[in-house]
């Protein structure tokens, strides 16, 4: 209240096509790490296990590395006993059979990627594709029972089919042929693993392209009709691009893992007789590493496998983002 007989002081008024100075924002309370751990501890606390399971069996072990530029000697140093340098990349680099085996991990490799990843994308859009929720989940169910089976059992079950005295001689019998030894000849060793992983594989696969199929807008295949557009017009201009970045992100992971082709199931299945197309990089160190006890040649060969396979995933991520605009990273 202005005293009377006195004059009011002036009053600031905005200048003319000035905004008044706004009042500063009100920020968020930040949580600091511990009292976000203080308030969230039994989510924190499921990822102990996890996180302790990794570094144990996945970090730690790294150190062990080092071994392949140092002389190792069961029961001495654990990190090796002295320097060699690289003498064990320039051994497994001039020994010819290592370049064998590389070549056939390369060939089992390739064929596994071109035979096993598109096949559960076909399936899953066949599935897609079916009216009945009972049939449905009938094929799903019968395509799924295969993942579950041990590698034991399914290599168990491709050497009964495929003995001399198997149901396909026996077949082959029928027809009046010979029976045909395909567990002992080297041509056959391929076609039989390619096989079996697909048919152990390829309905597990089917799960995560089924997911990204449920994302699909309807409208989009409402439009495409209404444009007169068939089913296969609808599949290849709705479908394949609703579901290219898993598609791409599973192509890269596939990629990264393609030089560790099946050891457990290849172990069970080969013999020497087959070395000559079935004897792969994780066979090759098995024998070399634990049979021959040669532990620095196999970490030598392992970390070069581990080098080529971390080339391929950031050599198929950097393409993927490039030419599709999708990738891991």
């Amino acid at each position: 209240m202005s005293v009377p007989g006195t004059l009011d002081p002036p009053r600031s008024t905005p200048q003319a096509g000035k905004p008044p100075p706004a009042a500063p924002p009100v920020r968020a309370r930040r949580l600091t790490w511990r009292r976000a751990l203080r308030r969230d501890w039994q989510l924190y606390s499921l990822a102990v296990l996890p996180l302790l399971f990794f570094a144990v069996f996945r970090y730690l072990p790294m150190i062990g590395n080092v071994i392949a530029f140092r002389k190792f000697q069961p029961g001495g140093n654990p990190l090796g006993e002295y320097w060699v340098g690289l003498r064990y990349v320039e051994m497994f680099l001039n020994d010819p059979t290592f370049w064998n085996v590389f070549t056939n991990t390369l060939i089992l490799g390739v064929l596994s990627l071109i035979v096993c990843f598109p096949l559960p994308i076909v399936l899953a859009l066949l599935f897609n594709e079916l009216t009945s929720r009972r049939l449905k989940r009938f094929v799903q169910s019968v395509s799924y029972l295969p993942h579950f089976l041990s590698v034991v059992i399914v290599a168990a079950m491709v050497m009964q089919l495929l003995s001399v005295d198997g149901t396909a001689n026996q077949v082959v019998r029928a027809f009046g042929g010979d029976p045909i030894p395909f567990l002992q000849q080297p041509e056959w060793f391929r076609t039989i693993y390619v096989s079996s992983e697909a048919w152990q594989t390829v309905g597990w696969g089917t799960i995560l392209y089924l997911a990204a199929l449920t994302t699909i807008d309807s409208d989009l295949y409402e439009a495409a009709r209404i444009d007169g557009a068939s089913r296969w017009r609808q599949t290849w201009h709705v479908t394949l691009p609703g579901i290219r970045p898993t598609m791409i992100t599973l192509l890269i992971l596939n990629i990264g893992t393609f030089m560790a082709v099946g050891f457990e199931k290849i172990l069970l299945l080969y013999n020497p007789l087959t070395y000559p197309t079935g004897d792969v990089i994780s066979t090759y160190l098995f024998r070399m590493g634990v049979l021959s006890n040669s532990f620095s040649y196999a970490a030598a060969i392992g970390l070069f496998e581990a080098v080529i396979g971390l080339t391929l995933v950031l050599t198929a991520n950097l393409i993927a983002r490039r030419a599709v605009g999708t990738s891991l990273w």
